[in-house]
């Protein structure tokens, strides 16, 4: 990336028209994202077997682990980028994105030999025991874990670490590449090419090619930045795991793969209680959390657009202007929430009723699922701002506690102790009763990072000078 457009972004352009030019791209291709994966529930849909839906739903967390891993090597590498960047060490920058794509390879590869050789007993453990629920699912997971998990993986990393630099455009452009290319995809693999009763290994495949040809669209656009000075590269250096870098990766990527962890196991606890109700609530569930999916994804694109913004500001010691991003992205982010939240809970049944035929037991639960766990949006919404604030920053313990706070610690105990109150509906109302509590305790670390960080003079960093903040 070219020097002088780094510094009109990061330095040079206001807040506002910093943030609309690096997350709305973002924010695009996300909800491009969440729209391939709702292609697949949609077109399961039109064949009215609840048992494919199913299938689809329990292998959801599986599928989404792939964005765990490329989490963990993304963001924590877009942090440590974007403050190399910050203070001018391109070299830093450098490695740091050679560590990231290497070790993002190697761990998912072995996730993938792990389901493949365990695929029966994981499929068991995600709710998928009805045999031909079970059926459906390893063919599945299979096609796009096993098979595709590599080019997925890889997709969201580059994506991620393309995006640090500044070139949020075309990041989000490789993401809606293959979202596009899945949503055409799908009724050719499902409905011309494989026999009736193949429909989600139809989906599966149209999932994998999609991702593989967005894996060679982000290789030659890494390959390529080469020439215009883009710090973005793939050979692979014995320096690379000097100078803290792995270490500062894990520590800025660890809450965000632990947060879409969480998230998942969190989602596999809510299907496996809900498989214990039956097919019809469990496909009712499945449905409105993809839906649900869609606010997620804008406070997502947001925040990850902005991060870099941030990370750049805090090393540089820009502390006004980083403040100024995050309260603006916060603000953004649950404005967008509230928005979702109300359509939501006014269009809750139309909404369901596009992936599930109506008349159909499920689509009642579907629609009641559906507006309890938008209700919990807005809160979501600030809580996963400031976690991704702090990853920015480099505060891997803050982001970690909250990261956990939000799935896993409050809602999975909260579904087990409201389920036998709250027969069906109880495990639902865990989630947004955790967002509430998680928004609180982030709302409360991040005023007391302001307050350490508000006497501190605006000091502009020479190229030739490292402070401790880019090595954090």
């Amino acid at each position: 990336m070219n020097a002088i457009k780094e510094k009109e972004i990061f330095e040079e352009c206001s807040v506002t028209g910093a943030i609309l030019r690096l997350a709305f791209p973002t924010v695009v291709g996300q909800i491009i994202l969440v729209i391939y994966n709702l292609a697949d529930t949609f077109f399961i849909g039109l064949t009215g077997s609840s048992t494919m839906l199913t299938a689809v739903t329990v292998c959801m967390p599986a599928f989404m682990f792939l964005s765990a891993i490329s989490n963990l090597f993304g963001i924590g590498g877009t942090s440590v980028i974007s403050r190399a960047l910050g203070v001018h060490n391109e070299k830093r920058a450098q490695r740091a994105s050679s560590f990231a794509f290497w070790a993002c390879l190697g761990l998912t590869l072995i996730y993938s030999l792990g389901v493949w050789f365990f695929r029966d007993s994981f499929v068991n453990l995600l709710g998928g025991t009805d045999p031909e629920v079970h059926r459906y699912s390893v063919d599945y997971l299979i096609c796009t874990v096993v098979i595709g998990g590599l080019t997925t993986s890889m997709n969201m990393l580059l994506a991620h670490l393309i995006r640090a630099e500044g070139r949020s455009v075309q990041a989000s452009a490789g993401i809606a590449l293959g979202g596009i290319l899945n949503i055409v995809f799908d009724p050719l693999f499902m409905f011309v090419i494989l026999p009736p009763g193949w429909e989600t290994l139809g989906a599966a495949i149209a999932t994998a090619l999609s991702n593989l040809i967005a894996a060679v669209y982000f290789l030659i656009l890494v390959l390529a930045g080469r020439k215009n000075s883009s710090v973005i590269t793939l050979r692979w250096t014995r320096r690379s795991m000097n100078d803290r870098i792995p270490r500062d990766i894990l520590c800025a990527g660890l809450p965000a793969c632990l947060m879409t962890l969480f998230e998942n196991v969190s989602y596999a606890v809510l299907d496996k209680l809900m498989s214990l109700c039956g097919t019809q609530m469990q496909a009712g569930i499945g449905v409105a959390k993809k839906v649900n999916m869609l606010a997620h994804c804008i406070v997502r694109g947001i925040a990850q657009g902005s991060l870099p913004l941030i990370g750049y500001n805090y090393a540089a010691r820009n502390y006004r202007r980083m403040r100024q991003s995050v309260l603006l992205a916060a603000g953004f982010a649950v404005s967008s929430a509230c928005i979702c939240m109300t359509v939501s809970l006014v269009f809750s049944v139309p909404l369901v009723e596009i992936f599930i035929r109506p008349g159909s037991p499920a689509v009642d639960f579907g629609a009641g699922f559906l507006r309890i766990l938008c209700i919990g949006g807005p809160f979501s919404a600030c809580a996963y701002t400031i976690i991704s604030f702090f990853q920015a920053t480099g505060e891997g313990g803050k982001s970690f506690l909250l990261a956990a706070m939000r799935k896993g610690m409050i809602d999975i105990p909260m579904m087990f102790a409201l389920s036998p109150v709250f027969p069906i509906y109880g495990i639902v109302w865990a989630t947004p009763a955790a967002d509430l509590l998680c928004c609180c305790a982030a709302l409360i670390l991040f005023a007391a990072f302001l307050r350490r960080h508000s006497q501190k003079k605006v000091e502009p960093v020479s190229p030739r000078r490292y402070p401790a903040a880019a090595r954090m």
